[in-house]
């Protein structure tokens, strides 16, 4: 079992950066695949951005391609995400997530792992 802490969150103008943070402890790290998703107000949680065990392999929502970024350090069990030139529609509750699956997975059900979100404001 592992447990995800995300922090990094906060306000920002459009056309700013955020770098979110997810601190995984438990289990081996690089046993999980690791994901991003999202829940903007009144809307389902929505898939971000997704990377494989090894970290060799990454997926993204076309709304958020080519401006964030995701990335994970084993030295210090932590997944991140970068992002950049953000947008009011960005605003959201960011979720960490894990699974111990082999394909890493778009859809929240393919997620066993949830931290506890961080708040997202993009103001225009």
């Amino acid at each position: 079992q592992v447990q995800l802490v995300e922090s990094g969150g906060g306000l920002v103008q459009a056309g700013g950066s955020l770098r979110l943070s997810c601190a995984a402890s438990g289990r081996t790290f690089s046993s999980y695949v690791m994901g991003w998703f999202r829940q903007r107000p009144g809307k389902d949680r929505e898939f971000v951005a997704t990377m494989n065990r090894s970290g060799v392999g990454t997926y993204y929502a076309d709304s958020v391609k080519g401006r964030f970024t995701i990335s994970r350090d084993y030295a210090k069990n932590t997944l991140n995400l970068q992002m950049n030139s953000l947008k009011p529609e960005d605003t959201a509750v960011y979720y960490c997530a894990a699974d111990l699956r082999v394909v890493p997975g778009v859809r929240w059900a393919d997620y066993a792992y949830w931290g506890q979100g961080t708040q997202v404001t993009v103001s225009s």
